[in-house]
């Protein structure tokens, strides 16, 4: 079982050219993308969070249903559903403003304990910079680090909900000690001001980094350092490729019997290289379509 535990949320997507070109709400949020794309690939996969009773918060669950995701961990609440309005540039590339004041995912509590056959915790996002259920997820990622089990971490930058970013670049550091699996776009590397090397030694046993249309870059800490370039697509929009990318790096390490950092030190360029393709294979398909719609296993062949 992998766990994605973070925000679900609405996005509101132009449907052309203009601030408010036809808005279509679509179900979203980063940790929420992934746990569908997970879904959809067929791992196991069950979301930690904390939703609204309202229409959104039911069209939210419903979506992780569909893709087989267990919801029963999630936590339910009266306030109203994040939302958060893109913006999407002549590349497809999206850009955010949110509206989280007093919304239901904000309040998320850590359970008093994971799955009994949970092999590996998913974070990122909005959910660790939003408190108080930042301090929530962080709490439960140390939790399950101190445990033993795999944790992933893709901060996925919103800066303008970061209002101390020097505060949030120390406190990112102090989650690396609990991460076995660092993923990030080279936007949010270079956000973040830091190096992969850097980050290798302060924890994980691996950093991938994302570059869009040019692929991805494996580091890890016995010095490997292996890239594929990207699966040339005809791009609608990238909503939900770098949530796609952690399902398939997670789906693909589950498949490899990879779960953990010392499995993650012994898979060698060869095997860096076929979940790096995989990962990239499954970006593309979501580039070419609009919204976040994560490619299905039967779309991607067997990993």
């Amino acid at each position: 079982m992998i766990v994605v535990a973070g925000e679900a949320l609405i996005d509101l997507v132009p449907q052309g050219t203009g601030a408010l070109a036809g808005l279509k709400p679509a179900l979203g949020g980063g940790p929420y993308n992934t746990a569908v794309a997970l879904g959809r690939l067929g791992s196991p996969t069950a979301f930690s969070s904390r939703t609204s009773y309202d229409a959104f918060g039911e069209a939210l669950l419903d979506g992780l249903r569909q893709a087989g995701v267990d919801v029963s961990g999630v936590q339910r609440g009266t306030e109203p559903t994040t939302l958060a309005v893109a913006t999407i540039d002549a590349n497809g590339s999206a850009a955010y403003s949110f509206y989280v004041d007093g919304t239901a995912d904000r309040l998320f509590a850590a359970p008093a304990e994971l799955p009994a056959d949970v092999r590996a915790v998913s974070f990122g996002t909005c959910s660790l910079v939003l408190e108080p259920g930042a301090s929530a997820y962080e709490e439960l990622m140390r939790t399950a680090a101190a445990r033993g089990v795999f944790t992933a971490l893709d901060p996925n930058i919103r800066a303008g909900l970061i209002p101390d970013a020097d505060a949030y670049r120390a406190r990112f550091k102090s989650w690396l000690p609990s991460v076995s699996l660092l993923k990030l776009s080279e936007e949010d590397a270079l956000w973040l001001g830091g190096t992969p090397r850097e980050w290798l030694a302060a924890g994980p046993a691996a950093v991938v980094i994302t570059q869009g249309g040019d692929g991805l870059t494996v580091f890890t800490r016995d010095g490997v350092v292996h890239s594929v370039p990207g699966e040339k697509v005809d791009v609608v929009d990238t909503i939900g490729a770098g949530d796609t990318v952690n399902a398939a790096l997670l789906h693909g390490l589950s498949a490899l019997d990879a779960l953990s950092s010392p499995a993650l030190e012994l898979l060698g360029t060869e095997g860096w290289n076929r979940l790096l393709r995989f990962a990239a294979r499954a970006a593309a398909i979501t580039c070419s379509r609009a919204g976040a719609e994560p490619p299905y296993a039967s779309e991607l062949g067997d990993f």
